[in-house]
């Protein structure tokens, strides 16, 4: 494994486990660290981090968060350490309200994963939203748009292609601690709608004191053309913290 993405992601998540804040201009941000560790029979470890700001003012909404995951499994008898889970995403997205409910939006994602064998996705796409619920505990969007992928897989040469974004998002307060956080895309090759990726996550988050919190999230990805000898399917389920201040 390359030693300076292991210290990258060490970095990471030592970092990450250090706010969620409000400040006065409406900047809203979130951080959370998850570790599971097993010794004894097996030796695992799998780490993850992320960060997450939002601000709205007037007609716009600004968000952009990072995640990164690592995993490793070494074998008790041969000593010989195998990379299980080695990831890192970020996006960033702009939505300009022209109505109440209507807005105009640019994104972009960018993801690596050693594993999966994909040394780099970026996806740039513009378009257009509806909030179908608009609520202050419940909250309900559907997004759709033109797009551009860059990427490449290990081993493979570089490829661009045009695609068509769909998402949705939703969220919702059970009450004042506990809330539901949830939201999907799917980007389908533009001329070859079988090719395409599937992305979703659902975080439960609950309140343990006015600073610190807890969270449990599924993520899933699903690439119906993988890199060559891996799977269509990944699947994750993190449970970790959050400090706020």
């Amino acid at each position: 494994m390359n030693k300076s993405r292991l210290s990258a992601a060490i970095a990471i998540t030592s970092a990450c486990a250090f706010l969620q804040a409000e400040d006065p201009k409406g900047w809203q941000s979130s951080a959370g660290v998850n570790v599971a560790v097993n010794k004894g029979n097996s030796d695992t470890l799998l780490a993850g981090a992320n960060i997450l700001t939002l601000r709205k003012w007037d007609k716009n909404e600004f968000t952009a968060g990072a995640d990164a995951v690592y995993g490793s499994n070494r074998d008790i008898v041969t000593r010989q350490s195998v990379t299980t889970a080695q990831n890192y995403g970020a996006f960033l997205q702009y939505n300009r309200l022209v109505s109440d409910r209507i807005y105009f939006l640019g994104r972009g994602d960018a993801r690596q994963d050693k594993v999966a064998d994909i040394n780099y996705r970026v996806t740039l796409s513009p378009g257009a939203g509806y909030y179908f619920i608009k609520k202050e505990k419940t909250q309900l969007s559907a997004e759709a748009g033109p797009g551009v992928v860059f990427e490449q897989f290990a081993h493979l040469p570089s490829s661009a292609y045009l695609t068509l974004r769909f998402g949705e998002k939703f969220s919702h307060a059970f009450n004042d601690k506990v809330r539901l956080l949830q939201q999907a895309d799917v980007t389908p090759k533009i001329d070859e709608w079988s090719n395409y990726v599937f992305n979703t996550q659902a975080t439960l988050e609950a309140d343990l004191t006015a600073k610190l919190s807890t969270r449990l999230t599924l993520q899933d990805t699903y690439r119906s053309h993988p890199a060559p000898g891996r799977r269509e399917n990944d699947l994750r389920i993190l449970a970790g913290i959050a400090y706020k201040f």
